[in-house]
């Protein structure tokens, strides 16, 4: 089963950018489909993208639609997600999640990275 490590989370500014990666251990993630949610303080775990590994589909949340994307690297066997203009409110907990894409919701899920996003 493939094991999940994001990285890039941190401070940033309102505004500014920053780039989240999820990489897969133990397996590629061919097969899968592969999706970031975020969890803010004393709310609920949101979904804000996903994307098919193998068709390359992807879906994103309206809330950041036209300033989030995600995308994947096949050589590096790594989804990343691309924040621009993020907004106080992006201030979350970020995870990336996993399952094969015939399955219906997320069975494997990363520790998470915190994204802080400063006005």
């Amino acid at each position: 089963q493939v094991q999940l490590v994001e990285s890039g989370g941190g401070l940033v500014q309102a505004g500014g950018s920053l780039s989240l990666s999820c990489a897969a251990s133990g397996r590629t993630f061919s097969g899968y489909r592969v999706a970031w949610f975020r969890q803010a303080p004393g709310k609920s775990r949101d979904f804000v993208a996903y994307i098919s590994w193998d068709s390359g589909i992807t879906n994103v949340a309206d809330s950041v639609k036209g300033r989030f994307t995600i995308s994947r690297d096949i050589a590096k066997n790594t989804v990343s997600l691309q924040m621009n203009s993020p907004e106080p409110e992006d201030t979350a907990v970020y995870y990336c999640a996993a399952n094969l894409i015939f399955k219906s919701g997320y069975d494997v899920w990363g520790q998470g990275t915190q994204v802080t996003v400063s006005s």
